[in-house]
């Protein structure tokens, strides 16, 4: 049974999260785990776990503070959801198999180079995206790559959905954020059942999180529709080198390892 205050650390990383989660249009996981470890004392994979049960709530509720203002491409999100199914299980398969130094350090840098990019760039905010066989395919690609990586490296795949369809397709921030949150669905969800299979996931602790992350993430969504296209550009950027920072510290921890 954990003790009272404990549980108190949980109700604040489940606000915190929830707000950035809606605010930025990423799951929160990038902001559990580490939380997760250093205040309520979770190992690595315990917390990674936990994160992603928690996730699944804060994104339902995220996607649809952002669906009620139309800020959601329902395709875009079909077409990389099904592609990061898929890539999470190769992600999964890969984990033993894959030296993980070398591409944790090349992740680290795709950050740096999608912050720099976010940094200077101003979205236009009702840019949308032309589907076609070629963008859908892509879309499944960027979905499969993102499946991948979070398998393999333990990353939400907002971080990388967001930027990638701010920069590379030209999508406004708005609805790359909406679509990056209900593209999460599924992945939660498959996620979550392998994880409570596992046992690596806290279903209390993430019942939790979930609950006080649910009307923080909503608030998120409405600061994210006031924030100019250019100042949420670079809050985003800053999230970016946050989770850069946050994997090259792992990486420097497990340099060791392959």
């Amino acid at each position: 049974m954990m003790r009272p205050t404990a549980w108190w650390r949980l109700a604040i990383i489940g606000v915190v999260a929830g707000f950035f989660s809606g605010l930025f249009g990423v799951g929160g996981g990038v902001l559990i785990v580490p939380l997760l470890i250093m205040l309520a004392h979770f190992d690595q994979r315990r917390a990674s776990g936990t994160s992603l049960t928690a996730i699944l709530p804060t994104a339902i509720a995220g996607a649809a503070g952002y669906a009620v203002r139309g800020e959601i491409d329902l395709i875009a999100a079909i077409c990389v959801a099904g592609g990061a199914v898929g890539g999470s299980f190769v992600g999964a398969w890969l984990l033993h198999r894959i030296p993980q130094r070398v591409l944790r350090w090349i992740f680290v840098a795709f950050l740096v180079l999608m912050a720099a990019r976010m940094a200077l760039s101003v979205p236009d905010r009702g840019a949308e995206i032309e589907l076609g066989i070629a963008s859908v395919l892509a879309l499944a690609g960027l979905g499969l790559l993102t499946g991948v990586l979070s398998g393999l490296l333990g990353v939400g795949g907002g971080v990388i959905v967001v930027p990638v369809l701010i920069v590379l397709f030209g999508m406004g921030d708005l609805v790359a954020k909406g679509t990056s949150l209900l593209m999460m669905i599924p992945i939660s969800v498959t996620g979550t059942v392998a994880n409570v299979r596992r046992g690596n996931s806290d279903v209390r602790a993430a019942v939790i999180l979930g609950l006080l992350a649910v009307p923080a993430s909503l608030a998120g969504v409405a600061v994210a529709t006031t924030v100019p296209p250019q100042l949420g550009a670079i809050l985003f950027a800053v999230l970016l080198l946050f989770t850069a920072v946050q994997l090259g510290a792992r990486a420097l921890r497990t340099r060791g390892c392959l």
